[in-house]
């Protein structure tokens, strides 16, 4: 059987960038997608309503027609101050849901089409997070939302799609030590934000990447529609 070929979005750093070493070193061909074009990646800004369905066909083009794993991870974390401009706090909603909601979505019902039509089972890996059940600061609405639509987004095509042996998988991480939260832990306090995981510190993108290799490739199919946490147990459901 040939190596399982994954498009991983936002591949190109923190998370996204550990979970496409971790699948390389399983053997899979992965496909690889940044906002720009580089030497690993398919460039395609979510930001364009577009730009999901260029980075599909060209990531099938690459794969020779199969894809058999989806990893929607590509995230958009971007404060959105209460008392901004009507304008800029509604456009900084828009992009956020766009990239970090839509694009995921785009991206999954082209994979399920595919995989119907091909008569063939696949698996989606939605990276969310734990906003999406706890909620997030006073700034940032707009991520917890687009989270919390990812988790409904999953449960739905799991549901819809078990019998066609397509799969659906979420991951709920917390904060985690990549570029894109450093701002954010320094703005909630940094160190001092601790006190609220009882782990004593926030989990590592390896840490997020070995959950999302377990989905991708070991998972049993009777977990589909599971979310897993990877909080510290800083918030237990």
């Amino acid at each position: 059987m040939s190596a399982p070929a994954v498009l991983v979005t936002g591949s190109t750093r923190g998370i996204g960038r550990a979970i496409a070493e971790a699948l390389e070193a399983r053997g899979c061909t992965v496909i690889g997608h940044g906002s720009r074009d580089g030497e690993t990646a398919i460039g395609a800004d979510f930001a364009a309503p577009p730009a999901p369905q260029a980075l599909w066909e060209t990531a099938l083009e690459q794969a020779d027609g199969r894809i058999d794993v989806l990893v929607n991870n590509a995230g958009l974390f971007a404060a959105n101050p209460l008392d901004a401009s009507d304008i800029a706090w509604l456009d900084a909603w828009e992009d956020t849901l766009r990239i970090n909601l839509s694009a995921a979505a785009q991206l999954s019902r082209f994979a399920v089409r595919q995989w119907l039509s091909q008569g063939r089972g696949g698996r989606i890996v939605h990276i969310a997070s734990r906003a999406g059940f706890r909620g997030d600061s006073p700034a940032h609405w707009h991520y917890a939302a687009a989270k919390g639509g990812m988790i409904a987004l999953h449960k739905t095509i799991a549901r819809a799609y078990a019998g066609d042996d397509i799969l659906s998988f979420a991951i709920a991480p917390g904060f985690t030590d990549t570029a894109m939260a450093g701002d954010y832990l320094l703005s909630r306090g940094g160190p001092a934000l601790l006190v609220d995981i009882p782990l004593g510190r926030v989990a590592t993108p390896a840490e997020i990447a070995a959950i999302a290799v377990f989905c991708a490739l070991d998972a049993p199919p009777s977990m589909t529609g599971a979310t897993i946490d990877a909080n510290g147990a800083s918030y237990v459901r």
